[in-house]
């Protein structure tokens, strides 16, 4: 939930608040008194100092009593309330889950006894003193209208009720829970029942005693199968199926069904999809219906090398009868879209995400591509000339006040450090080391006076609840204090900072310095860590649902909600960045998961990019807010188009190039705000151009040239909307097709011209290497883009003077070009695609069989690249001595093409394709050297300026592989030097 309070101003020409009231579909009940909090301790793993006031985490520290005057999660009415009255003694032991799709039965924030709706999908449950309501909604309701404000829902309406023969449960405890599961628990009149629910489970697995077995229609049910333990009905044009223990039946009376389960105490009920045949559909559903889920648990490998995401969601089961294992899920677009290894079923779900497609098992796999973030678009378009002067006018006006403070809370303060941040990012591209560093020392101060509590303090301080398990920050803003919040929203702003001034002052981002502070924010929000109870593991992030939650209590008829996806997304790439900043590999590769999980989502069910997943009634093409039966065209503060789709697009930075992966659905997006909004936008203007950009940048920047007076949006700058505009116009679009084996790196593409782009904030050079074969050698503390556009810029990984700087206004002229190291004209072909100046050990690697005749074009080539050369042209020609075998294959001809790009700009300035070299059918490595004569050339020679030469090597023509020495087997000669 993002807020906007802006009143002033030519962009904001009306007054607008945060409603704070429910939206009118969420079901209301009345407040009620709770109980005071039991406050307990809890200790630290890595040596924390007490005081009655304090404690000390590194050279930070956060308060360990609740400043005066401030506040705690409150539910049940405005008395704090321990959430672990609501558990049972099996609960898991540690922090209490909150920001769950299931949460508002354990918050208990609005409804003491029972809780609101639970939209797990397919099924959708609600609890009362009777038991556990199922309802499956494949009709939409959509109120509103296609240009205006509107809203689609798959409203909670009971199909039937599960329960026991004379429950009456005064309340509705938990149980337990797993990674998407709850357990609720039933005690009244001398009967008691569990029941197992969650995302994707068709079924509700219950273990009762104390009376039968009681399922209460909403109607009269049509019994169309009824075979002993198993009993097949409709009942609201929905199809379910209750299955008992071997040896019971069930009875029909009017619209109850009911068994005695045989004395075994455990049954479930599935509902089916539509489609097919139902009976046959029953009976597959019967292997696993006695195989009771009663654990689920995601596990995830984030693989740099293939720039891949594996993602493994598992279900443990137990048999309550017979041997079975394994269970039915249910997959969201999401996963389905990206399945590995499994076949669904014929039959599909309906959702308000969409269409449910169907696997059994004990698990399924997805696989995604990391596409890479930034820390920063580079400079390639405004580091020169008159772009250059604009835009150093506009950084050094921010001298004074790089944070631009527009209030003192949580949130706020988080928006001040993320402008900051671009600003520090921007400025040392450029080599305005004065802004750079006003903007780090004011990013350092204020983190600094946030990490550090003291006795009396009760402004910019953080508390550790153990009871609810939360660091809370206050000023708290937005209900992250009673309500927990958007803690991943606010605390996103505060990590991304952190990482950008963790570059420049490593000393102050080490554990026994500040970084501990900056790991419990992280834990808090989202804690990757399953062995620290402290906090809950993955607080904000539905692993399978697949995005955030921002309510902490989730207590509406709407299910939990999330609106600003994008500052959900501002979180996940503060991990990526901090994470590679600090070398700490956990958080990173836990950044990675969520956000390239969270990206997939986006594209699906805020965005719905591939036309399916909305209602076709619904007539938007993007959704301000999801929530758990739905989603809305609508904002908690705001009815302006603007906003509404501008939520989801803020704070831009170089970890939400997600947003371009589909150019043209940048395009549908943008054409529906001008349409919804009788024309271009009026408020928010750099936010939606930056966004634009990434579809059309000329376009964005053709706007912004004729606007530049506007009103900035509260986290953003001039000086970074002109940077990222006039630099994707340059760049052109995002390429997903090619990624990298660095977390940091990017490909744009523009005209079918490609530049590639990575950034190293380490103090050692790397080399990155693209899923094309192009490689890139960035040296320390540098961004380099190689391709269309070629730079190099930056100075991260060097550290600077920690203490605050001076901050003079200047006007510096920078000197931005490519890095030259020594040149080495002898290169040796390596393993993985490399082509340094120094052999490496003894390798090898595969040509694969031509099977045709490919001479003179290369097929599945190795491809072997170096860049960033600069060197004069000595007159000579190319030498090349490859060692190759084709083993006793007949007939292999290898063949050589290089490649000079002489100034690094993405064009081939001199090809030469070498004949190729007939192997024989001998055991041994041959010699195929330049005396085989050149084939065909174009282009000439010339002096190297920061440019690359490119070697590929196929087979020409044969049915068999050759081996190709790589290391020091095998060698090029460059004519330079």
């Amino acid at each position: 939930m993002h807020p906007s309070i802006r009143t002033t101003g030519p962009d904001s020409a009306h007054p607008r608040e945060r409603r704070l009231t429910h939206r009118p579909w969420a079901r209301r009940r009345a407040l009620v008194a709770g109980v005071a909090v039991a406050m307990v301790a809890g200790m630290f793993g890595f040596g924390l100092a007490w005081s009655a006031e304090a404690a000390t985490v590194g050279a930070g520290s956060y308060a360990d009593t609740l400043p005066a005057g401030r506040s705690l999660p409150t539910g049940c009415g405005s008395i704090s309330t321990n959430p672990r009255q609501w558990v049972t003694a099996n609960a898991p032991a540690g922090a209490v889950p909150t920001n769950d799709w299931w949460s508002s039965i354990l918050y208990k924030k609005t409804d003491c006894s029972y809780g609101e709706p639970l939209h797990a999908h397919p099924i959708s449950y609600d609890t009362s003193g009777a038991g556990l309501g199922f309802s499956y909604t494949t009709t939409p309701a959509i109120s509103g209208t296609a240009t205006g404000v509107g809203e689609f829902h798959y409203p909670y309406v009971q199909d039937i009720q599960v329960g026991v023969a004379g429950l009456n449960s005064p309340d509705v405890k938990v149980d337990g829970w797993s990674d998407w599961t709850v357990t609720p628990y039933w005690s009244g009149g001398g009967r008691t029942m569990k029941a197992t629910i969650g995302h994707g489970l068709p079924f509700g697995y219950f273990q009762i005693t104390g009376g039968d077995a009681r399922i209460t229609a909403a109607g009269a049910p049509s019994v169309w199968s009824n075979s002993g333990a198993t009993i097949g009905f409709t009942v609201n044009g929905h199809d379910y199926v209750a299955y008992a223990p071997t040896g019971a039946t069930w009875a029909v009376s009017g619209t109850t069904i009911s068994s005695s389960l045989a004395g075994k105490g455990f049954f479930s009920v599935a509902v089916l999809p539509a489609g097919g045949d139902r009976a046959a559909l029953a009976n597959t559903y019967g292997q696993y219906a006695h195989a009771h889920v009663t654990g689920t648990r995601v596990s995830y490998a984030y693989n740099p090398a293939s720039s891949t995401l594996s993602t493994t969601y598992a279900f443990t089961t137990t048999a309550r009868q017979g041997g079975s294992t394994g269970t039915v899920m249910a997959l969201y677009p999401h996963q389905w879209n990206h399945l590995t290894g499994s076949t669904p079923l014929a039959q599909t779900y309906v959702s308000a995400r969409g269409q449910m497609k169907i696997v059994t098992g004990t698990q399924f796999t997805t696989s995604m591509k990391y596409t890479g973030v930034l820390p920063e678009v580079p400079a390639v378009g405004d580091g020169a000339g008159a772009d250059l002067a604009t835009v150093t006018g506009l950084l050094n006006a921010e001298l004074g006040n790089p944070m631009d403070n527009r209030g003192d809370d949580t949130y706020w303060t988080g928006k001040g450090l993320g402008r900051a941040a671009r600003i520090a990012e921007i400025a040392d591209q450029l080599n305005l080391t004065s802004v750079r560093d006003a903007a780090l020392g004011a990013i350092r101060t204020r983190l600094t006076d946030w990490f550090t509590a003291s006795p009396g303090k009760t402004s910019r301080v953080f508390y550790l609840n153990p009871t609810w398990g939360t660091l809370i920050g206050y000023p708290a803003s937005y209900g992250s204090d009673q309500e927990l919040n958007d803690h991943h929203f606010h605390y996103g702003y505060y990590i991304a900072a952190a990482a950008t001034l963790a570059k420049y002052d490593p000393n102050w981002a080490k554990t026994s310095q500040y970084g501990g502070m900056i790991d419990l924010l992280i834990r808090d929000a989202n804690n990757y860590d399953r062995g620290d109870t402290r906090f809950p593991y993955l607080r904000d992030f539905d692993i399978y649902a697949g995005h955030d939650w921002a309510s902490g209590h989730g207590a509406f008829g709407a299910g939990n909600n999330q609106e600003s996806s994008s500052e959900g997304m501002n979180f996940a790439n503060a991990l990526i960045q901090w994470g590679q900043a600090t070398g700490n590999t956990a958080v990173r590769d836990a950044g990675v998961y969520i956000y390239t999980t969270q990206a997939a989502a986006i594209r699906e069910y805020w965005f719905d990019v591939r036309d399916q997943n909305f209602p076709a009634a619904f007539g938007h093409s993007t959704v301000g807010m999801v929530w758990g039966d739905g989603g809305a065209y609508a904002t908690w503060f705001s009815a302006e188009p603007e906003m509404i789709q501008g939520i989801n697009m803020l704070p831009i930075t170089g970890g939400h190039f997600y947003l371009g992966d589909n150019p043209a659905y940048v395009t549908t997006n943008y054409n529906e705000l001008t349409r919804n909004n009788g024309g271009p936008p009026t408020v928010w203007r750099d936010i939606l151009w930056e966004f634009l950009a990434l579809g059309n940048g000329d376009a964005a920047l053709a706007n912004f040239r004729a606007n530049s007076g506007l009103t900035s949006e509260e986290g953003e700058s001039k000086a970074h909307t002109f940077h990222w505009i006039r630099n994707l116009a340059a760049l052109g679009t995002v390429d997903t097709s090619v990624t990298a084996n660095h977390p940091l790196a990017k490909v744009f593409s523009k005209n079918g011209a490609r530049t590639y782009v990575a950034s190293n904030i380490t103090g050692a050079a790397i080399t990155v290497t693209f899923s094309n074969g192009t490689t890139l050698n960035v040296p320390a503390g540098k961004t380099v883009t190689l391709g269309a556009h070629t730079w190099s810029g930056g100075n991260a990984g060097g550290g600077v003077d920690p203490s605050p700087q001076p901050t003079p206004t200047v006007t510096p002229t920078p000197t931005v070009t490519p890095t030259v190291g020594p040149f080495a004209a002898t290169r040796y072909p390596q393993a993985g695609g490399g082509l340094p100046g120094a052999a490496g050990a003894a390798g090898a690697v595969t040509l694969a069989a031509a099977n045709g005749n490919h001479d003179g074009t290369p097929v599945n080539a190795q491809v072997f690249t170096a860049t960033g050369l600069t060197a004069a042209h000595n007159g000579g020609a190319t030498a090349f001595d490859l060692a190759v075998d084709a083993g006793t294959t007949v007939a292999n001809g290898v063949q050589a093409r290089v490649s000079y790009d002489l100034t690094g700009d993405g064009s081939w300035d001199r090809v030469e394709t070498y004949r190729y070299f007939a192997t024989d059918p001998v055991a041994g490595w041959e010699h195929y050297t330049q005396a085989a004569g050149l084939q065909s050339s174009s282009g000439t020679l010339g002096n190297l300026s920061g440019g690359r030469v490119r070697v590929e090597i196929w087979n020409a023509i044969g049915g068999g592989t050759t081996t190709l020495g790589t290391g020091d087997r095998s060698l090029v000669r460059l004519p330079f030097g």
